[in-house]
């Protein structure tokens, strides 16, 4: 697997909403864990369709860029940016309607059979400002 041609089909995959095809990104036997969420692990190809689902479903709207992408061998870390508009409930938080951006890191360890590993950290508290539930600095 070429690191950087199959992290733009995942990019790609992602913004098309295809939870399929990102799904299939995906090894089989996949395990990440979120920051937003560390006491819950996802497992394979399933555990990333119910992760994509809440997404879209609080920011149908939702697309992601790829700010830097730095490769090491079989891992990968994407420094990345989305933006979207609160349409649906999002922790409990119902819609707002506001346009929202949220910047993250994803450390990611491939294999042959897709994302093997994965580590989610993205910036909870500035989605929260953009939300209106959190002063600004």
């Amino acid at each position: 697997m070429v690191p950087r041609i199959f992290i733009a089909d995942l990019l790609d995959a992602w913004n098309s909403h295809n939870a399929a095809r990102v799904a299939e990104c995906h090894a089989p036997d996949f395990e990440g864990v979120d920051a937003y969420r560390p006491k819950v692990t996802m497992r394979g190809r399933a555990g990333v369709g119910e992760v994509l689902a809440a997404c879209w479903r609080s920011f149908p709207d939702l697309e992601l860029s790829f700010d830097d992408v730095v490769v090491d061998g079989d891992r990968v870390v994407l420094f990345w940016t989305g933006k979207g508009t609160h349409d649906g409930p999002l922790f409990n938080i119902p819609a707002t309607g506001r346009r929202v951006t949220m910047h993250g890191v994803s450390r990611l360890r491939l294999s042959e059979a897709g994302v093997q590993e994965a580590l989610y950290l993205w910036d909870v508290a500035g989605l929260l400002r953009d939300l209106g539930l959190l002063p600004d600095p």
